[in-house]
């Protein structure tokens, strides 16, 4: 099943800048070969369920590596069934209406 989610993991205890964490996850996302966005507070990211749930995972296990005690994440997750969907699919339908 195809997902796209809205990605934001947000490590705790390595003080205010945390930049380097989420260029962390961004490098594991672009492994995975991934569809993604990065934006100001998050990331979106779109392909079948499993690859994507495997690198919030291993975004989690490379922050942990990385000296966060703690990590707080927050996914907001889309499937369909009636139809293919991508990320550029549903910012086009939003600008054709502009």
């Amino acid at each position: 099943m195809k997902v796209i989610i809205d990605l934001c993991v947000v490590p705790l205890g390595v003080g205010l800048s945390v930049s380097k964490y989420v260029a962390a996850c961004e490098k594991i996302i672009h492994t995975a070969g991934l569809k993604s966005e990065l934006h100001a507070y998050g990331t979106n990211i779109e392909g079948e369920w499993d690859a994507v749930f495997c690198v919030v995972k291993k975004c989690h296990e490379k922050i942990h590596a990385m000296g966060a005690p703690r990590i707080t994440t927050t996914i907001k997750a889309g499937t369909r069934t009636d139809r293919d969907q991508t990320m550029a699919d549903k910012v086009e339908s939003v600008r054709e209406k502009l």
